[in-house]
């Protein structure tokens, strides 16, 4: 019985663990160390999207600070008593339930889940190549990419985001995070590459 037990708080650990953000979200390289499945993930998408690995960390960075179940903030009624969030975004990606459920119909991911990097990091890698197809968003370039991001492609075509200085803002800090992982990167990538085993023995 306490073999059990000490099994089962275990388990609970490990997956704390794994849902906690990383340590350093300030560099690229530090977080792929961390989570290796996490680099894994990060190049399928930059093979099957076209979207470069700093971009698709960057919008994450943004949008959740790599918290597996983030939602947004709930509303204040009075200043004090909480009230209902404002959209029903969650995970890493912030995916909304319709969006999401358009990426898994669209993308052949039927079992897909917002909590779970791969799944997230793919959807945001889907979602920018259809703002490269609709909109004609070059897929480096973050901050354009996160306004359709965030407005939606319909309104980003419609230039919801012109008259909000504060989203601008937001957007310019997406690109400086994504030129700073890209560099870091570029850095790292080799190293990554080699795995485990090779590392050890060179």
């Amino acid at each position: 019985m306490n073999t059990r037990v000490l099994g089962l708080f275990f388990l609970v650990f490990l997956v704390g663990c794994a849902s906690s953000p990383p340590r350093n979200t300030s560099n690229v390289c530090s977080m792929f160390e961390d989570r290796r499945s996490w680099f894994k993930a990060a190049e399928r998408t930059e093979k099957r999207w076209g979207v470069p690995v700093g971009v698709s960390m960057a919008i994450i960075l943004q949008e959740s600070g790599f918290r597996a179940r983030a939602k947004p903030e709930r509303t204040k009624i009075l200043w004090v008593i909480p009230g209902p969030r404002p959209s029903n975004a969650y995970g890493y990606a912030q995916a909304l339930d319709s969006t999401w459920e358009e990426y898994k119909r669209s993308s052949g991911n039927g079992w897909a889940s917002r909590a779970d990097f791969d799944d997230a990091i793919d959807f945001v890698g889907w979602y920018n190549a259809n703002s490269y197809r609709r909109n004609g968003i070059g897929r480096h370039d973050a901050r354009n990419l996160y306004l359709a991001y965030h407005e939606g492609n319909g309104g980003y075509a419609q230039g919801t985001y012109r008259n909000k200085q504060w989203l601008l803002d937001v957007a310019d800090r997406v690109q400086r995070n994504a030129d700073r992982y890209s560099q870091q990167y570029a850095q790292c990538k080799a190293e990554l590459g080699r795995g485990w085993f090779r590392r050890l023995l060179f």
